[in-house]
């Protein structure tokens, strides 16, 4: 309370030594922003809305290989033969093994080149790798087609 006394005190004078109508506004103007200012010092504006992020916003998808950073290469026989089928060799599709377009490219060629190195077998998966941790389910793709 004091401040703005003395603020109307010290405006005062101006506007007695000038005249104008239009300093009175003004007076009060500057007195309602300094309240604002003692105000925000001591309750930092409770009422204004705080920046938070949003709390239902999905994570950006990005595949396995993205995410841990791995290139695909032929001479990883261990890696490949998780994208490939037990029973029939068959590579799996986009939407089985959730890779983005470029990762899938790279791992059938990688693939395709292992084979034809004779790294990997190209009809049925090779007996070592049968008990390796799976990656996805080929049962639950993760795009499922629409028939």
């Amino acid at each position: 309370m004091l401040k703005i006394t003395k603020l109307i005190a010290r405006n005062a004078n101006v506007a007695n030594l000038t005249g104008c109508r239009h300093m009175r506004s003004r007076l009060f103007a500057n007195a309602a922003a300094v309240n604002e200012d003692a105000s925000t010092t001591t309750a930092e504006n409770a009422d204004e809305p705080i920046d938070i992020a949003n709390p239902f916003e999905k994570d950006p998808q990005q595949c396995i290989l993205c995410k841990h950073n791995i290139v695909p290469n032929y001479k990883n026989v261990k890696l490949l033969s998780q994208f490939q089928s037990p029973y029939t060799g068959r590579i799996y599709g986009r939407h089985i093994t959730g890779l983005c377009k470029q990762k899938q490219e790279d791992v059938e060629q990688a693939i395709q080149r292992a084979q034809h190195c004779l790294l990997m077998p190209g009809y049925h998966k090779d007996l070592e790798f049968l008990h390796d941790p799976k990656l996805f389910d080929p049962e639950k793709p993760v795009r499922p087609h629409k028939y």
